[in-house]
């Protein structure tokens, strides 16, 4: 978006030309006028990055095919693991694999430790990777030429598989409102028919290049979202509502493995319960209107058939949600998330991904 003018940005904040806040138009400024004062994006260079926690075993079956992805990458792509502070310290395994990957340590902020890593590096893109991933030898390409062909892109997102290929793992995400609540998804019904084709994608958790410094400008990934799930989907979200889109590249492929981390510290149950924290605290702090009415309205009633059937997850996710609504609160505020020109873009989000 180098160059854009008023008249523009004004387009991407309401693009049916409706009457926007201060607020809104001025957040959106600060993430567009970012562009034009950069200029376009080159792609001579790139970086792959691996979070990883406690995950030897994933890094040495993983990491060989994210190294040769990168040698065959169309431009210098470089490998580096953010280690968030491991218990079993990976050094030793990455000298063994190939010396030329680099290790980065971490205080551990789950996918937020990106930010402050990609705040550092000066390549124009950089996939983000869980450490559960695998690469095909030629993932790379597909996923930097988007940003050349589609000047909107925040990220790009590659058709992935389980490891054994047998089965759709995403990343064609689809998102949903059902009985108050958000629910991005990508193994929905008839995708099958659809992934080997392009499209716009919602989110793209484990395996995914981006735009580092519109990453940046929006913020990366937030923290309040720590340690859990739907962080991909509200930066995707918050892309959406400046004005970036998210494709997905069938031609890149992917393998992942899903939950190797995750469910090995917190538990199947545990995984649920931070699951519906952070649907919660994604609909307090980016949703407005009728949605929202809907969610709070449907609260009660998810909560009492929780309990009835003697599930305590649901409640233990409400009340881990409330243990953050300062947060909450205050990135709904910074969003300017209600003010005239947002309901339109956030409906227009909702059926544009519709399932």
């Amino acid at each position: 978006m180098p160059g854009l003018t008023e008249s523009a940005i004004r387009r991407t904040v309401s693009p049916r030309g409706d009457r926007v806040s201060s607020r809104v138009y001025a957040w959106t400024c600060r993430i567009t006028g970012l562009e034009a004062k950069d200029g376009p994006l080159i792609i001579d260079r790139s970086h792959i990055l691996v979070l990883n926690y406690n995950g030897q075993d994933l890094l040495a079956e993983c990491l060989p095919s994210i190294v040769q992805a990168a040698r065959l990458a169309p431009v210098p792509c470089r490998v580096t693991v953010v280690d968030n502070g491991s218990a079993d310290d990976p050094a030793g395994l990455l000298a063994a694999i190939d010396p030329e990957i680099g290790l980065i340590r971490h205080a551990n902020r789950g996918l937020a430790s990106f930010n402050e890593v990609l705040a550092g590096l000066d390549e124009p893109v950089v996939l983000l990777l869980n450490n559960d991933v695998k690469l095909a030898h030629d993932a790379v390409g597909p996923l930097l030429e988007t940003f050349k062909n589609q000047p909107d892109a925040l990220f790009s997102a590659p058709r992935c598989w389980t490891f054994d290929g047998s089965t759709y793992e995403g990343m064609r995400t689809r998102v949903r409102f059902r009985r108050g609540l958000v629910q991005g998804m990508s193994r929905v019904p008839g995708v099958m028919r659809l992934v080997d084709r392009p499209d716009l994608t919602a989110a793209a958790g484990p395996v995914l290049a981006v735009h580092r410094r519109r990453f940046l400008a929006l913020g990366g990934y937030d923290p309040v979202f720590f340690p859990g799930r739907i962080e991909d989907l509200d930066l995707g979200f918050r892309g959406w509502m400046a004005g970036f889109r998210g494709y997905y590249v069938p031609e890149s492929l992917a393998y992942h493995k899903g939950f190797a981390t995750f469910e090995a510290t917190f538990g199947a149950r545990g995984c649920d319960v931070l699951a519906i924290r952070n649907t919660l605290i994604f609909m307090w702090k980016n949703t407005s209107g009728r949605r929202l009415r809907s969610h709070l309205g449907w609260l009660p009633a998810r909560l009492v058939y929780s309990l009835v059937r003697g599930r305590t997850e649901f409640a233990r996710g409400l009340l881990g949600a409330v243990s953050r609504l300062g947060e909450v609160m205050a990135g709904r505020r910074a969003l300017a998330v209600g003010e005239p020109g947002w309901l339109e873009r956030q409906e227009d989000f909702y059926k544009r991904f519709t399932w």
